[in-house]
């Protein structure tokens, strides 16, 4: 029976056929360094041809493959399949334009040898290295989102819920994905919504982030969608039962630079 790898990355994808060859590159490269047992799911919806170049990719890689459509059907719902096909002991998900650099999962990992069912990365703790700053009007919008986010779903110990680097043990990960509907960026919101409401410990470490200045955010239209699936989290986060499928409940650690 093949073993397992020790970690599941998925690189959900729209429209990166310029810039996922080197994001799969750098990943199969540090995975290799480490000696990690590793598998690659790209979830890349788009007609661009990035499923293309990572299946070319993967004619040479067994540990690579690709899922998607030609449609854009949302990042929540590319993660959500990809999790479903995971096999790794740690599944995890990073931007495709490599915001954040796959080293840095050397900041997440001593998080589970601590206890943490989920270890996700910030941008906005003390020791958060930002290289490049989204411009103004979004740093803006974006404290405006967090204020409204929390009044909204309760959700205030984490200090960054959208930042797109998140790591989990493959049976959390199972579990939340089992439960989450949101298709659209709100995911991010959701599934931590969820790992609270049952009881898993969430542990925030600070990474190096830089913009690459592309944002595929619709300044209107997307964000009506965003408050609208904010609502959605907060109704069925109230609503899930989690006698129907528990878990013994552990102490929520607050998230922390490792704290």
């Amino acid at each position: 029976m093949p073993t397992a790898p020790d970690i599941t990355l998925i690189l959900p994808a729209f429209n990166e056929a310029a810039t996922i060859g080197n994001t799969i590159g750098e990943a199969v490269d540090y995975f290799t360094r480490r000696g990690s047992r590793y598998e690659i799911i790209v979830s890349a919806d788009g007609e661009d041809g990035t499923r293309e170049v990572v299946g070319e990719m993967a004619r040479t890689n067994p540990n690579l493959r690709v899922i998607g459509d030609r449609e854009r059907l949302g990042k929540g719902r590319g993660v959500r399949l990809a999790v479903a096909l995971a096999t790794g002991h740690i599944v995890g998900y990073a931007d495709a334009d490599n915001k954040v650099p796959i080293s840095e999962y050397d900041k997440i990992e001593p998080g589970f040898a601590n206890g943490a069912d989920l270890v996700i990365g910030s941008r906005a703790l003390a020791r958060s290295e930002i290289l490049r700053y989204q411009p103004l009007y979004r740093r803006i919008g974006s404290r405006g989102f967090a204020a409204t986010m929390r009044m909204i779903t309760g959700l205030r110990d984490i200090s960054d819920t959208q930042c797109g680097f998140k790591f989990f043990r493959r049976d959390v990960a199972a579990r939340i994905f089992r439960n989450q509907r949101i298709d659209g960026y709100m995911f991010d919101v959701e599934i931590l919504s969820l790992a609270q409401r049952m009881g898993y410990r969430i542990q925030e470490v600070p990474i190096r982030w830089c913009d690459d200045g592309d944002s595929r955010l619709e300044l209107v239209a997307g964000n009506l969608r965003n408050m609208r699936d904010l609502f959605r989290i907060r109704a069925s986060t109230r609503a899930f039962d989690a006698v129907d499928d528990a878990v013994p409940v552990k102490p929520a650690a607050r998230g922390s630079e490792h704290r």
